[in-house]
């Protein structure tokens, strides 16, 4: 693995810090689904930090298209477990104080596989869950390139990382297990086997779009480099070198985020333009990133969710 991947989810917290944030009053009902919306950050992640948004813009702009949106804020390197009772807790929490039902899941990385776990132990809670760009089905050589070297050798520095996004965030008591979460990366098979919903018929395949009464979507991005004004380019392009052979968004090989009904697997995107990040910067003509969310939030509000 490069050093420069390394660095990666460094490269993702500092640059974030450099965007700016807005606020808007809903000015359309485009996006205003039935169930609140809940953003679900990845690893390295974050809510928010210094009120820079990790998914950049899109809460403001599903506001602002009439959904009501909540973000959750989990561990930034844990496994799916720990993550995912974090996530449960916050529902629960929210259900408890506004009187919401279920919640439509709207997950990035890491986040997918966290958003399925809640979705196991308290499917009731869940009308949707849409993954982008999340990795659900690595296998062993894809797991060891993308996580291996960087969890087995820089252990301790990665949960300091995560410490250091805690105290940022305002979220320093959350627990950071890279030990933990590089174990989930090395056996997604074991996890996908106790949260089956969803799952593709075939590697690479489509899953059912509805299980029980929750929907499953997702997407993907199919590009480590769009923009060489994006400094973060250079190190998912490095980053998806390390799968030669193998179309990624620099981080997460395509055909492993499939889950449930795939809407689309080949954004010109990578990692990062997928939740709009770094300033917004994607390539030339590349579809908007924010724009997928709405477009998504108005895709559940005509399933009725």
């Amino acid at each position: 693995m490069s050093s420069a991947f390394r660095w990666a989810p460094v490269a993702l917290s500092l640059l974030t810090a450099l965007s700016t944030s807005a606020c808007y009053a809903a000015t359309s009902y485009t996006a205003k689904t039935k169930y609140p919306i809940v953003l679900v950050h990845g690893m390295a992640g974050f809510d928010s930090i210094m009120g820079i948004d990790y998914f950049y813009q899109v809460p403001d702009e599903l506001r602002k298209n009439g959904a009501t949106v909540l973000v959750a804020s989990v561990s930034s390197f844990n496994d799916n477990d720990v993550r995912g009772e974090q996530l449960l807790k916050q529902m629960k929490d929210w259900a408890a104080a506004k009187g919401y039902t279920k919640f439509n899941l709207i997950a990035h990385s890491q986040g997918g596989p966290t958003a399925r776990y809640v979705h196991g132990v308290a499917p009731g809670m869940v009308a949707s869950i849409t993954s982008i760009g999340s990795p659900h089905d690595l296998s062993a050589m894809q797991a060891n390139n993308t996580l291996g070297d960087l969890l087995t050798n820089y252990g301790k520095v990665v949960a300091a990382m995560g410490s250091v996004i805690g105290w940022a965030s305002g979220n320093s008591k959350l627990p950071q297990d890279p030990a933990a979460l590089q174990a989930w990366a090395s056996n997604t098979a074991a996890f996908n086997a106790r949260f089956p919903a969803g799952k593709p018929t075939s590697y690479c395949g489509e899953g059912a779009e509805k299980v029980g009464d929750t929907f499953f979507y997702s997407i993907t991005g199919n590009q480590p480099a769009t923009n060489s004004w994006d400094i973060s380019d250079a190190i998912l392009k490095q980053a998806g070198a390390s799968t030669p052979g193998v179309t990624t968004d620099g981080l997460v090989p395509v055909c492993a985020a499939h889950w449930g009904k795939v809407l689309r697997d080949d954004y010109p995107w990578n990692h990062l333009d997928e939740i709009n990040h770094v300033l917004g910067l994607i390539g030339k003509g590349s579809p908007d990133p924010v724009a997928f969310y709405v477009q998504q939030a108005a895709r559940l509000k005509a399933k009725g969710l």
